[in-house]
């Protein structure tokens, strides 16, 4: 038997699904995955009422240690055992491991006993980078609190800031922890005196702890019972469950992770999903802590995940209500969309592997909603798509997923933000049926005769710095059209700076240069700040006169010199060379505004005559030149895919 097993496996045979209990030892591991859950014995939810729930966020800047202090929360409550191993246990991604940062929000549900009562806490752990931030606002929909952490040594942070208003704005009860206190350079006092002056929480409210060591976490979690509340939701009500997140398995489908809001859900409960109205009949459903852990039923309060047959990844939106069948409710009003920061074009490098690119994508953008899709094509590179991302990091993040996860190599284009340009042309207008419009392909650029006035996105950033690099800073800032709005000392050795950026300056390469110039001690984050009026200009590539529409950019006037002389000279580096001499130029309109020559391959057609009379060899090389110039009007460049890939690539070769 275990022959042939192997055998059919060899050849692709189907074989019929073994029982779980006698499942031979030969299958692999992946053939075992979908048996994973239904081995455990099921818990019963029920002892947990409302009142004994509490749904809470981890948030902090970049590296202040949330998800330290959540392996600690799960040794204290024994969700996971004590061992010197746990380190990040709820960054699963291959991707958060090899950065050391946190990419999507995972949720794990604690079981902890105060004063003789159980409780069941429902931990979420959020990235803390800005190009995340959409992940701790999904994340803080589902919870009532939040525990703020701030670095004894740092200090707040820019992150810590606006995941501070995120909180505050949405109305929750907020713990500041104050964490690596075992450090040497620490110093909770001062930072317990800049959390009172920014946010005005007095100094007696906070704790110190140590994650890493374990010092004093306890006290979070009986400060978590005491001072967050419970969810305001009731078991008897008509079930009403919000979709937080969701993720796809090649077995079971979509497992969508749910916030119930009212009523329960158990297996066999039929459901209607409010955004595409199809009806599911659920599967399983349970609670992560942090591994799934399948239950009877989920009750309102509660934070878990539900399988139910969903086979498309369209299906499960993020931010849908799920009701049962035939007792509809009103839907929740679920997340606002978000606006994408920076837009790239994305082709796979084979076009034959256009449709598994296709697939890998609809599956990544389930699991990361905040990306946004739109087909596109270019002659060069060939069917492809224009992604919108949340920023540069984030971009990259979602490129590394998808060659790690679905084996997918990628072309990425430069990345460009999103313009807008107000039309005077009658015609436009009507052919568009608006009298504004936006741009996020150079290629779409419309004629400045056309148009009364073009738009730049703007952003509202925040750089928090030690005071002796504020001169750099600000040297920095307005290279960049930045344009100073604040200034505040939170105290002797931290400076908050707010400026007003165009969105084009700092997407590429600003929060580099601002490290370098602070020694890494600077902090940067942003908010969209709308569109203002910007002298733009579309910069056109051409090589023998004719244009390259892949190579077309939107840039400001002040910058087109320098952007324009830097990618000739990387083109003149990149294309191979011709047996007629190829002009690289940057224009504007017909206005050339850089030049790079690329001679031909040249015979040497004088190395026959040795002496004789000096016309013979200018005739000879008349004859040449003529050819060359014949060559020329007739030769066509064709600009090699590798080449597009080099001059394409992000990464500005210094």
């Amino acid at each position: 038997m275990a022959l042939a097993g192997r055998a059919a496996l060899r050849w692709g045979t189907r074989l019929p699904s073994p029982c779980p209990l006698c499942r031979p030892a030969w299958l692999p591991a992946a053939c075992q995955r979908p048996y994973s859950s239904r081995g455990k014995e099921k818990l019963d939810m029920s002892t947990y009422p409302v009142e004994s729930i509490r749904n809470f966020s981890i948030i902090a800047h970049v590296d202040h240690g949330k998800s330290t202090l959540a392996d600690r929360l799960l040794e204290i409550t024994g969700t996971i055992s004590k061992t010197d191993r746990n380190k990040q246990v709820l960054d699963k991604l291959q991707v958060e491991r090899e950065r050391g940062i946190t990419v999507k929000a995972q949720s794990a549900s604690l079981f902890y006993n105060h004063e003789g009562i159980n409780y069941l806490l429902n931990l979420i752990d959020t990235p803390g980078h800005v190009d995340f931030s959409y992940e701790v606002s999904r994340s803080l929909s589902a919870c009532q609190g939040v525990i703020l952490v701030v670095d004894a040594n740092e200090g707040i942070q820019a992150q810590t800031v606006a995941n501070f208003y995120l909180a505050f704005e949405a109305q929750l009860s907020i713990i500041p922890v104050i964490n690596k206190i075992d450090l040497k350079n620490a110093d909770p006092e001062r930072v317990e005196k800049q959390i009172e002056k920014l946010f005005d929480i007095p100094t007696d409210e906070c704790i110190r702890i140590s994650a890493k060591q374990g010092t004093n976490v306890e006290k979070v979690l009986q400060k978590v019972i005491e001072k967050i509340p419970p969810p305001q939701c009731n078991t008897a009500d008509p079930l009403k469950a919000l979709v937080f997140d969701s993720t796809f398995d090649h077995y079971r489908g979509v497992i969508a992770n749910i916030a119930l809001f009212g009523g329960e859900i158990a297996k066999g409960h039929k459901i209607v999903s409010a955004h595409t109205n199809k009806r599911y009949e659920v599967h399983e459903v349970g609670i992560l802590s942090p591994n799934e852990q399948p239950t009877h039923k989920l009750y309102a309060g509660q934070v878990g995940y539900l399988i139910a047959g969903m086979k498309e990844v369209t299906e499960a939106q993020i931010g849908d209500t799920l009701f049962l069948y035939k007792q509809p409710v009103e839907p929740l009003p679920g997340f606002k969309s978000v606006k994408p920061m920076v837009f790239a074009g994305m082709y796979p490098i084979d076009q034959t592997e256009y449709n598994n690119l296709k697939s890998a994508l609809e599956r990544l953008t389930l699991n990361d909603s905040s990306v946004t899709v739109h087909r596109d094509s270019s002659l060069a590179l060939g069917a492809g798509w224009r992604l919108g991302f949340l920023g540069l990091l984030h971009m990259e993040v979602f490129n590394q997923r998808l060659e790690q996860e679905y084996n997918m190599s990628v072309i990425l284009t430069a990345p460009t933000v999103p313009y807008k340009a107000v039309l005077s042309s009658a015609k436009l207008i009507k052919e568009y049926g608006k009298d504004q419009i936006t741009i996020i392909n150079p290629a779409q650029f419309p004629d400045k005769l056309s148009v009364s006035e073009y738009l730049e996105p703007t952003v509202l950033g925040t750089i928090v710095t030690p005071p002796e690099y504020i001169g750099k800073i600000i040297t920095l800032c307005q290279d960049r059209r930045g344009v100073q709005k604040d200034m505040l000392y939170i105290d002797e050795n931290r400076v908050m700076l707010k400026y007003l950026f165009p969105l084009n300056e700092i997407v590429v390469d600003f929060y580099d240069a601002l490290k370098s110039l602070s020694s890494g001690y600077a902090s940067f984050d942003y908010e969209d700040a709308g569109y203002q009026s910007a002298d733009l200009i579309k910069m056109d590539i051409l090589l023998n006169g004719n244009p390259v529409e892949e190579l077309a950019t939107v840039i400001h006037k002040d910058k087109a010199h320098a952007a324009g002389k830097l990618l000739c000279e990387r083109l003149k580096e990149t294309i191979p060379r011709q047996l007629f001499e190829i002009a690289i130029q940057a224009a504007i309109g017909k206005k050339i505004i850089a030049r790079e020559t690329l001679k031909a391959y040249r015979k040497n057609v004088v190395a026959k005559c040795y002496g004789g009379d000096i016309t013979r060899k200018m005739k000879l090389l008349r004859r040449q030149a003529e050819g060359k110039r014949l060559m020329r009007k007739i030769g066509n460049v064709e600009v090699p895919r590798d080449a597009f890939i080099r001059v394409l690539k992000r990464e500005t070769d210094k």
